[in-house]
């Protein structure tokens, strides 16, 4: 995504957020904690948990600066969402990983740098399930390189009134969104020769494992300490003071 292209989709996500947010409060009990956390201005990385189609609309919507996002490949082969969600600042990710994924984290970056907000849903895709996995270290590469914080999410309500495969929403119900203290993973980081935070494997695990403990004492969901969509957990994790940290093999 090219300067001219992030700042167009930028005008058009705050067109669409004073159309669509009125309409949102009639359709929904909206509550939201936290909003102080996002910065006035700069880079930070938006990390939520992903239970409903819905979740990127209600960032969009709640969040006090406009947003961009990630998204699966597959919305650009349906004429449906081919222009809208690019216009609406949306960065397609091919889940196969490779060249492509990592193309696409470059256009995140590049966000970053002009000091926007970038939204990622760090587990990689909807959980089917309710509970919330394991999460990718995408993000927290991310902000390494940006030196930017990373803002945690906690989002509740969305999958009760859009499940994992429901074409529309219902127009009732309740959704909880909390914002919770910035992580700065550069502090966690050495410094490279460029001046930028070089993580290595093991920092990036521990920001992305404290990032998903933000998260699961947010929403109270189940952890499963293995990736979505891949083989089962042994176990499953309650919220409890220990988290997903301590069940990390």
């Amino acid at each position: 995504m090219n300067e001219r292209a992030y700042r167009g989709a930028t005008d058009l996500q705050r067109r669409v957020r004073t159309l669509l947010w009125p309409l949102a409060r009639r359709a929904w009990r909206i509550e939201v904690t936290g909003l102080e956390q996002v910065p006035v201005e700069g880079p930070a990385v938006v990390c939520a948990n992903h239970v409903s189609f819905l979740d990127s609309a209600v960032l969009m919507l709640l969040m006090p600066r406009p947003i961009t996002f990630v998204g699966k490949s597959e919305y650009m082969d349906s004429w449906k969402t081919r222009r809208l969600f690019p216009a609406m600042g949306m960065i397609p990710i091919d889940r196969g990983g490779g060249e492509r994924s990592e193309a696409a984290l470059a256009a995140a970056e590049r966000v970053l740098r002009s000091g926007g907000l970038f939204g990622i849903f760090p587990e990689g895709t909807r959980s089917r399930d309710g509970m919330l996995y394991r999460g990718k270290t995408g993000a927290a590469r991310l902000a390494a390189r940006v030196d930017c914080p990373i803002l945690p999410v906690g989002i509740v309500g969305t999958r009760e009134i859009q499940p994992p495969g429901a074409r529309a929403p219902r127009v009732s119900g309740t959704i909880r969104v909390t914002i919770g203290a910035p992580i700065h993973p550069g502090r966690r980081s050495r410094v490279g020769d460029g001046g930028g935070a070089q993580a290595d494997g093991m920092e990036l695990r521990a920001v992305t494992d404290e990032v998903m403990f933000e998260i699961m004492t947010m929403t109270g969901q189940p952890y499963r300490n293995v990736y979505a969509g891949g083989p089962s957990a042994p176990q499953s994790v309650p919220v409890v003071d220990s988290g997903p940290l301590a069940a990390r093999p």
